[in-house]
């Protein structure tokens, strides 16, 4: 699939967060929005992704229960030579009910999806939350 490049206004800041889903997907078309998200990715940065699962989950930790998404990991720029011997891979979690909660249509769930990958592996190539915000996928 073609890359897909998301309005400024829907990248800028989340929408209202709503007490109950308003529009949910099945685990399995969540999973396929998350792959497509991807292609938003230039395929130079994409080529320096190694060692990293991106999983789903139903909710986040119970002390952070508006958590979209969650890297672990050691970022890019702070990996020293030893790093990759025995090292599991860094994990992105996307929190699909929060995601769900956020969004009032299935595009704009799409949209958030999208914005919560490329903001996670952000982190992966070290970058701070204030400079994702800044550039929009905050």
């Amino acid at each position: 699939m073609a890359a897909r490049a998301l309005p400024a206004d829907k990248r800028a800041g989340r929408p209202k967060t709503y007490s109950c889903p308003v529009v949910a997907m099945s685990r399995a078309e969540f999973e396929d929005e998350a792959g497509q998200a991807l292609d938003l990715i230039p395929p130079e940065l994409l080529a320096r992704l190694q060692n990293i699962a991106i999983l789903v989950e139903d909710d986040p930790p119970v002390d952070q229960p508006n958590l979209l998404g969650l890297y672990v990991g050691v970022p890019l720029p702070e990996r020293t030579d030893s790093w990759a011997y025995g090292s599991l891979p860094d994990r992105i979690t996307l929190f699909q009910r929060p995601l769900e909660r956020i969004s009032a249509t299935r595009e704009e769930l799409r949209e958030q999806i999208a914005v919560t990958v490329v903001h996670e592996i952000g982190h992966y190539f070290g970058i701070d939350d204030d400079r994702l915000h800044e550039l929009g996928w905050g």
